[in-house]
């Protein structure tokens, strides 16, 4: 059988990111020439059109994304295993590690946890990247990070995952609010339009509206946060009331600020986690680090 080279797969995810030949030849530092002869070869290889060309445009053909998709898992698990070749005289938690992170879990939990982690695996070089679930689930796929840390629950194909801990949610309200009493808190005693939620994408709204049993959306104001600072500056307004993560009490994100939190019941709660791709080689040495995160929280 003949394989694909390495380099035709990573000219080819280069294609699919630029979505032009001249510019992934570029990014690829190779001439136009010498890129799109290396394509047109994938293509007899595998004898299948990968791409659609015209004077203006690429476009991917529908058997192109699905072979971009794997080329980038190829690629990932290549980098993988010259990881674990210069790893092998090293010790755990060691050399670099790409991390992504969604915001509504770096700033409570990371500056907690990682200087300690810093002391401890001094040779670690962790390199961050905080985004929305999607983007970093995507880049994760892509082979641009290592391992994720978000909120489940998530859909997750062609991972493994590891649950940390459970991160309750707590009502949260302005001091002296009319929207509600919290010694009487009831959810379905919420006036309409009070219930201020980040906007969709965010999986902090999904899991605020599954965990926090909010079934009457007329109940959820049509003004939408698109970080939780604005959502905790509308609700300092007392413009409604919101549900934030336990992990955010005590943080800056709430001090300076007439926020108040009540505990809500024990179902009220996201499971915070870490992933990585399906057979990593390093799966390992994630589960150290989820274990590091899980009892240095």
């Amino acid at each position: 059988m003949n394989l694909p080279s390495v380099k035709q797969l990573r000219y080819f995810v280069a294609l699919t990111n630029h979505g032009h030949f001249g510019k992934a030849a570029s990014a690829s530092f190779v001439s136009q020439s010498a890129f799109s002869l290396a394509i047109k070869e994938l293509e007899n290889l595998l004898q299948v059109q990968l791409v659609d060309r015209t004077n203006k445009r690429v476009t991917i053909t529908p058997i192109g994304q699905e072979i971009a998709e794997q080329a980038k898992l190829c690629l990932a698990e290549l980098e993988n295993l010259v990881s674990v070749a210069e790893k092998s005289q090293q010790g755990p938690l060691s050399g670099k590690l790409r991390l992504g992170v969604i915001p509504t879990i770096a700033p409570f939990l990371l500056p907690k946890v990682l200087p300690r982690l810093r002391r401890e695996y001094p040779q670690l070089q962790l390199y961050l990247v905080e985004d929305m679930s999607q983007r970093i689930y995507q880049r994760l796929l892509d082979g641009d990070l290592d391992v994720i840390l978000l909120a489940f629950p998530y859909e997750l194909r062609y991972t493994e995952t590891m649950a940390l801990f459970k991160d309750p949610f707590r009502l949260a309200y302005r001091k002296g609010s009319h929207w509600v009493d919290p010694r009487h808190y009831a959810i379905n005693k919420l006036p309409a339009e009070s219930i201020l939620l980040l906007e969709d994408g965010h999986c902090l709204r999904d899991h605020a509206l599954s965990a926090c049993r909010i079934r009457h959306r007329e109940q959820v104001s049509g003004f939408s946060a698109s970080s939780l600072l604005t959502l905790v500056e509308m609700v300092d307004a007392d413009l409604g009331i919101t549900y934030l993560p336990e992990m955010a009490e005590g943080s800056p994100l709430l001090k300076s600020t007439q926020v108040k939190t009540t505990a809500l019941d024990d179902r009220s709660y996201r499971e915070i986690g870490i992933a990585w791709r399906q057979g990593s080689a390093r799966a390992d040495e994630f589960r150290l680090l989820g274990e590091y995160l899980r009892d240095h929280r």
